[in-house]
């Protein structure tokens, strides 16, 4: 019997060194296309942690004033081969846009937004603690392996122990200390 076509597998690769330049290329263009509305582009997501397996999507966040406020912001995205895929107005205001090649999550958020501080806060500490770093890695290619269907389903499953390391990122004996204290 063959496989299902309503189920869609996620694939997960090992880190690419070029992942680093592919965002600063990209970076470069959408503060080109933006030249007075993106306040920040960053690089997010697994692809943004060195000797992190990864689906190979670079993860970036774009930071503007309001996200609410498209027309700030669409049709520059458009014309540089964008396209706007998700429109979330219950849940910061997110929009997701995306693109190929190289394969692209587009993320904006609104300034001051707190969902970028934790995806930037997950970020760091995946960077600088190899230990949850390996076992996000093990949940990513165990979670790979399975079949899903709809890739949300996959990122919906990584909950538990985003959660876990989360707990222990955001620990305040863990914390360096706040040098203005």
């Amino acid at each position: 019997m063959e496989p299902s076509s309503d189920h869609t597998s996620v694939v997960v690769v090992d880190y690419d060194p070029a992942w680093p330049q592919q965002f600063d290329a990209l970076r470069r263009e959408i503060l080109g296309a933006l030249p007075n509305v993106a306040r920040a582009v960053l690089h997010i997501g697994s692809t943004a942690v060195p000797a992190l397996p990864a689906k190979p999507v670079i993860d970036i966040a774009l930071i503007v004033d309001d996200s609410a406020d498209e027309h700030t912001y669409v049709a520059p995205l458009v014309a540089a081969g964008y396209r706007l895929v998700v429109r979330e107005p219950d849940w910061y205001e997110h929009r997701m846009f995306q693109r190929e090649p190289p394969a692209v999550n587009l993320h904006v958020y609104s300034r001051n937004c707190e969902e970028v501080d934790r995806v930037v806060q997950f970020r760091d500490w995946l960077r600088i603690h190899d230990d949850d770093r390996d076992l996000y890695a093990a949940t990513k290619q165990g979670l790979a392996a399975q079949q899903w269907d709809r890739v949300q389903d996959y990122a919906d499953a990584k909950t538990a122990v985003v959660a876990e390391i989360m707990t222990r990122a955001l620990a305040p004996e863990r914390r360096p200390p706040d040098p203005h204290t």
